[in-house]
């Protein structure tokens, strides 16, 4: 079954325990969903990755998180083809979750009289985008629609940019490119189209496990994208990714050093990727262990 008639099963199912609108996880769907993150969260529950742990993904690159999730059994965070507003600037935040369908109006009947009791807006994506807080990234899954499939154009984008600081990801489009290219904000879009959402869209779910092309997104998702694609990463897993990317990073540091100051000492296999000879596998032990502890105590002091 397709992960967003998965979420639609789910989601109608628990109708009886949700306190902000038809289809969204209550706190105790969230904790349960979420459960391998051990961190803060926000008062809906979703998981809360730190700023800090933030701010050093942006070293990572996307070679470096698929190093680690897979090993971990995650096989399905990642997704390329995307057209980029700004290759050159990278895209990290927290995943805040949008999953869009083709209008059925017995669905969208009951949907919006719930949300109109409720104080929400009128159905469309302002309802989701008047949600967003400092470091949330807009994951929209528009199944891949592209006329009348356009999440933003250049007002709200600006809207959007000034209150999480961030971007945006959509399985979709946008609007007004022109308007948008000043803004220095990460975006990731399936193509660019002059019409306007289309009345023929409802939100089905807001902050809801969604589908971006190969890619299962959760809530609080740790979103890293590059010139590459976007990762989405569990919660849970970003420490693991980053300490992973430490020992990366002296790794390739010191190999480099050997290429570029011993030239013609070494063949690339002695080096490249474990070094071979047992002195030579000693004397890199012995480099990455004193890194490792100049990093800790420089994050110590931060």
């Amino acid at each position: 079954m397709r992960p967003r008639l998965v979420a639609l099963f789910l989601f109608s199912a628990a109708l009886p325990s949700l306190t902000a609108q038809v289809f969204m996880l209550s706190r105790e769907q969230m904790l349960t969903y979420t459960q391998a993150w051990k961190g803060d969260r926000f008062p809906d529950g979703r998981p809360k990755v730190s700023d800090k742990l933030l701010k050093k993904m942006d070293g990572l690159s996307a070679e470096e998180v698929w190093a680690v999730l897979p090993g971990e059994g995650y096989q399905n965070q990642y997704e390329g083809g995307f057209q980029i507003l700004h290759p050159e600037k990278k895209l990290i935040g927290r995943a805040f979750t949008v999953q869009f369908m083709p209008l059925r109006p017995d669905v969208a009947g009951p949907n919006e009289a719930d949300a109109k009791t409720k104080g929400l807006r009128d159905n469309g994506n302002q309802r989701a985008i008047d949600m967003l807080q400092e470091g949330d990234v807009i994951v929209a899954d528009i199944f891949g629609k592209i006329e009348g499939g356009t999440l933003v154009g250049d007002n709200l984008a600006t809207y959007i940019y000034a209150v999480t600081h961030r971007g945006l990801v959509v399985d979709g489009a946008i609007r007004d490119l022109e308007g948008i290219f000043p803004i220095q904000m990460g975006a990731y879009f399936r193509g660019v189209h002059p019409t306007p959402i289309s009345k023929q869209l409802m939100i089905t779910g807001i902050n809801v496990p969604i589908r971006i092309g190969n890619a299962t997104v959760m809530p609080g998702d740790a979103v890293f994208g590059d010139r590459e694609g976007v990762y989405f990463v569990p919660p849970h897993l970003v420490e693991k990714v980053l300490d992973k990317a430490d020992e990366t990073h002296i790794h390739d540091a010191w190999t480099q050093e050997k290429f570029l100051k011993e030239i013609g000492k070494y063949k690339s296999t002695d080096v490249y990727g474990t070094p071979r000879d047992p002195k030579l596998k000693a004397e890199y032990d012995a480099y990455l262990k004193r890194k490792l502890a100049e990093l800790k105590e420089k994050e110590s002091k931060q």
